[in-house]
């Protein structure tokens, strides 16, 4: 008998090797209605999604993703792709982080982590386009919501759970008022990641470290 493949040896799934050798919907839509991205490069994982949706019936006529991560990260955002490409958004938004593990067979639960980084991708990218188009105001829950995208690479989990978002405030301008100290390496990255994450709304940030 052969070697059996590490993907095997770990627990993935034929589809989840499907997916991750042959993903589905990737590369950038040139003229998108809205970009997302989620994840950080500093601890490994990160996505970016790509949406186009059609003004007359409101539904996704296109999304694509980039993908920098494991087999896993490929995989789930391959397969979220899939599941919302022609639905509407109302659709979309219902799609969960289990559905994407359960319409690949399932995932380890050490990779299960990359399931709930595509549905906070989708979530992100839905909630922009909403956003832009007026159907939803910018509020605390909304900035929240994206922020959750932006992770802590130390811990590897989203700055809101870790502790790092210490208060927000939002007036004509948002203000987030973070817990670590400016000019530090880990202040330079999450900065950098917060503001990519509301790239292309008309948004002014204001972002406050310990001094």
């Amino acid at each position: 008998m052969g070697e059996i493949p590490i993907q095997k040896r770990i627990g993935y799934t034929d589809k989840v090797i499907d997916h991750f050798t042959h993903p589905r919907n990737t590369g950038k839509i040139e003229d998108p209605d809205v970009t997302a991205k989620v994840g950080s490069m500093a601890c490994g994982d990160l996505i970016k999604l790509y949406l186009k949706i059609n003004p007359q019936t409101s539904k996704v006529d296109d999304i694509k993703f980039e993908s920098y991560g494991c087999a896993a990260n490929i995989a789930t955002s391959s397969v979220m792709t899939e599941l919302v490409k022609g639905k509407s958004l109302e659709e979309a938004k219902k799609v969960t982080f289990k559905d994407i593990a359960e319409e690949l067979g399932g995932l380890p639960k050490i990779k299960m982590h990359c399931a709930v980084l595509s549905k906070t991708g989708l979530d992100a990218v839905l909630l922009k386009y909403e956003v832009k188009k007026g159907l939803t105001k910018v509020d605390e829950a909304f900035v929240r919501r994206i922020l959750r995208g932006v992770l802590d690479p130390v811990e590897g989990t989203d700055i809101v759970s870790a502790g790092i978002v210490e208060s927000l405030e939002i007036t004509d301008k948002i203000t987030i008022k973070l817990t670590i100290n400016k000019g530090s390496e880990l202040a330079k990255t999450i900065e950098e990641d917060i503001r990519e994450s509301f790239d292309g709304l008309d948004i002014n940030l204001n972002l406050v470290f310990k001094d």
